[in-house]
């Protein structure tokens, strides 16, 4: 596995010029008019690499991250969630938790997040304002659901919930924020009609907007919306007869697709966001990563939280390769997936679930330049360095047993956004 090492690193409008060894110094000085006081060193023990996508999240829920793991997803969903989320219509309340996840995300190396929101469209904004004003790269959707028996103060009339999401988008793009872009977001099959499905799908295809929810999480949900929507073959079939898959639409789990959806999805474009510590902690289901890797499926990660209890990224990582090795284990799979194939859904991986692959996800010139600066001898560092251990070995002990000590600075665009100025 590589990263940048020994490279000379030039930025310009926050994009990545050009990437060459340094021992040409003088030549790239010359072509590109730096001084020799320009360039950063950096130490045998640090290293550049590509920001953290978290292709799935509920900022809302990060209020209870790390308990109420101890139900399955719709029980959950009942319980804890909806109570929980029916807060968010209280500005002030809204803004502490906000605030908190959005700092939490950063310091963990979340460049690029897909956040999840409640059905609130003013605190949704006001989450919009608080990542544009921390420079974190977002998507923010406003939940649409227009079903909740369980909790009924939690859910919208249909034509109020369209009629909300319009004003969210227009809004958010009024007010031209660089790197947050809206998100058309039905919560899930078993809380929204088909009029809202329907009437969602005509926005996002009206106004070229991207869309994400979840799909086949569990196979009691599975069961539920095949009771529901008997009309249509399969749950991805509910979703892509209503304009909802598309080649910018991200769908979290897809714990049991069948062959047919996995076609389907790949003909559409549509990518799937792994969520393994959810699927472990809410007992949900494990996601065979190569069976929609062979049908040539877009795939990042997301840390769910708070179905995963935790915000970090590198959490989600090595949970997906402890899924895949369960499934090696079990005999379904020859092969496990490697730590470099998970750290590329972490990166590249999930810049091309969210249609950002063009922008971000690794460090080909003409990108921009979001990165994180690691330091694999923090002086509070939660691993060990030998004279041995080579710079494989070095990454290897980040992805395995770092954290946010290690992340020393974080870049989004080419502006540092941590550690974090005193205006924010």
């Amino acid at each position: 596995m590589k990263l940048l090492q020994v490279v000379t690193t030039f930025m310009l409008f926050a994009k990545i010029v050009f990437l060459e060894q340094s021992d040409q110094q003088e030549q790239l000085a010359e072509k590109w008019g730096f001084k020799a006081s320009d360039i950063r060193q950096l130490s045998k023990h640090e290293f550049f690499m590509p920001g953290l996508v978290d292709t799935h999240i509920h900022a809302p829920q990060y209020l209870f991250t790390g308990t109420r793991v101890d139900l399955p997803l719709l029980q959950w969903l009942t319980t804890y969630t909806f109570p929980t989320e029916a807060k968010y219509q209280d500005s002030g309340f809204a803004e502490e938790t906000y605030t908190r996840v959005v700092r939490r995300t950063l310091k963990n190396g979340t460049t690029t997040a897909c956040y999840f929101a409640t059905i609130h469209t003013d605190t949704s904004l006001l989450l919009a304002e608080i990542i544009d004003k921390f420079g974190q790269r977002a998507f923010v959707g406003k939940v649409c659901m227009d079903m909740n028996d369980s909790v009924p103060q939690y859910k919208e009339i249909t034509a109020d919930s369209v009629q909300e999401t319009e004003r969210f988008v227009k809004e958010l793009l009024e007010k031209k924020y660089p790197r947050v872009q809206p998100v058309i977001t039905p919560r899930f099959g078993p809380s929204c009609t088909e009029d809202l499905l329907c009437a969602l799908g005509d926005l996002a295809q009206a106004r070229d907007l991207h869309v994400q929810s979840h799909i086949s999480e569990t196979e009691e949900e599975v069961k539920l919306v095949e009771n529901m929507f008997p009309a249509y073959k399969t749950y991805t079939d509910l979703y892509d007869k209503n304009k909802l898959l598309t080649s910018k639409t991200v769908m979290a789990h897809a714990c049991y697709l069948s062959e047919e959806e996995l076609k389907l999805f790949s003909l559409r474009g549509a990518a799937i966001s792994h969520c393994p510590n959810s699927n472990f902690s809410l007992r949900s289901g494990v996601l065979n990563v190569r069976k929609v890797l062979e049908h040539n499926v877009k795939l990042g990660l997301g840390t769910d939280v708070a179905g995963g209890y935790s915000a970090s990224m590198l959490d989600a990582i090595r949970k997906a390769i402890m899924a895949s090795n369960s499934l090696q284990i079990n005999k379904v799979n020859e092969t496990g997936l490697t730590l470099e194939e998970a750290f590329q859904l972490a990166t590249l991986g999930g810049s091309q679930a969210l249609g950002l692959d063009d922008v971000i996800g690794n460090f080909e010139v003409g990108k921009e330049f979001d990165a994180l600066l690691i330091n694999t001898k923090a002086s509070d560092s939660p691993f060990d360095l030998f004279s041995a251990d080579n710079f494989e070995d070095i990454l290897q002990k980040f992805l395995y047993l770092g954290d946010d000590r290690n992340i020393s600075e974080v870049y989004v665009a080419g502006k540092q956004v941590v550690p974090f100025s005193s205006s924010v």
